[in-house]
């Protein structure tokens, strides 16, 4: 424990692609195994709270900031090894950059992951959300998460199975948020496989059309760019946290009820008595429309499921802007919007 840098009162917006809220009380990078227990030992030794912090991607930060220790998950390193038939595994360390390992899964031929191109983050976020776009979920290829059981104080392997995954969910931020920290994850991908075309978008950019893993990495990067959900430092729509909400899933009695009155729905089959809604229509027809802004925060010019920091926001200019996404729409359709970013400190 005696090797753990601390630092303390550290800033943690930079750290975040929202770019708002206060600092850490006290923070760590851990690039080993060893230093993420280390450190959550320290917090516990000092009874303090513990947030592991990877990318910055998906959080927002109370402009109080953290009253406890932050640690930064930095274990690094990528392995691909030959199964059979076809098959092809990769495990990757927590600390990865997810977008790299995308690319490198392209460049190598490997299927299963090249619809989620640009997705901001690391790695070791990916099984917690059960990150997903444009058709593809990342629970299609995760066999294995490596990860240390806070309860226990072991390090496990958890199969997929044992994930529970489901829409944007895990067992990692459902029951037993808070409980596991990630430290590397086993995907498994098919060599020369074809890319997964179910996305309209990338239907109708195809059309008839087999593309390259490749053409298709390159369409969901122009795809996520006009929409600006690509991290870009030109682009102020970028300071985001990406999509703020989660798709609702109806039953299909209560989507029947809203389709009856609403006629152009669009909708998506979500399970067999399920249907999901997209989030961005029910907040347009809610009366926010791209680029409404509420002081140094709004939505997204280009995407109205994202909440910008127009610039010199506070975390409070951000939920001001949820709090009245989700009042519109709870007025106008009864649905209750539910954030997909981690709020901390708050």
């Amino acid at each position: 424990m005696n090797s753990l840098s601390i630092q303390e009162n550290v800033p943690l917006a930079p750290l975040t692609t929202l770019k708002v809220g206060g600092p850490a009380r006290r923070f760590v990078e851990a690039a080993t195994e060893q230093e993420i227990v280390d450190a959550i030992s320290l917090a516990e030794a000092l009874d303090v709270p513990v947030f592991i912090l990877g990318g910055g991607s998906n959080i927002v930060v109370s402009d109080s900031g953290f009253d406890g220790l932050v640690s930064k998950i930095a274990i690094k390193g990528i392995e691909f090894n030959n199964v059979r038939d076809g098959k092809v595994r990769c495990i990757a360390g927590a600390g990865e950059n997810w977008d790299d390992l995308v690319a490198e899964c392209v460049s190598r031929n490997l299927a299963g992951v090249e619809c989620l191109s640009g997705i901001p983050g690391l790695v070791g976020g990916t099984p917690i959300q059960n990150v997903g776009a444009y058709g593809q979920d990342v629970s299609e290829t995760i066999v294995a998460v490596r990860c240390f059981d806070r309860r226990s104080g072991e390090i496990l392997t958890i199969s997929t199975e044992e994930c529970e995954f489901s829409y944007r969910k895990s067992r990692f931020n459902s029951r037993d948020i808070d409980r596991f920290v990630v430290l590397s994850v086993e995907y498994e991908l098919t060599e020369n496989g074809e890319p997964k075309l179910t996305y309209s978008d990338l239907k109708e950019h195809f059309g008839r059309q087999i593309p390259t893993l490749a053409k298709v990495r390159e369409a969901v990067l122009a795809i996520r760019r006009s929409k600006s959900m690509v991290i870009d430092d030109k682009d102020v729509n970028s300071q985001s946290a990406g999509s703020f909400f989660k798709n609702p899933i109806l039953s299909k009695e209560k989507f029947a009820v809203l389709a009856a009155s609403n006629a152009d729905i669009p909708s998506f089959p979500a399970g067999d008595d399920s249907m999901k809604v997209p989030a961005a229509w029910l907040i347009e027809r809610s009366g926010i429309t791209k680029g409404t802004r509420l002081g140094k925060a709004g939505t997204s010019t280009n995407h109205s499921l994202a909440i910008v920091n127009f610039g010199g926001a506070s975390a409070n200019d951000i939920l001001t802007v949820k709090d009245e996404i989700q009042r519109r729409v709870r007025e106008k359709f009864g649905i209750e919007l539910d954030p997909e970013p981690i709020f901390i400190g708050f």
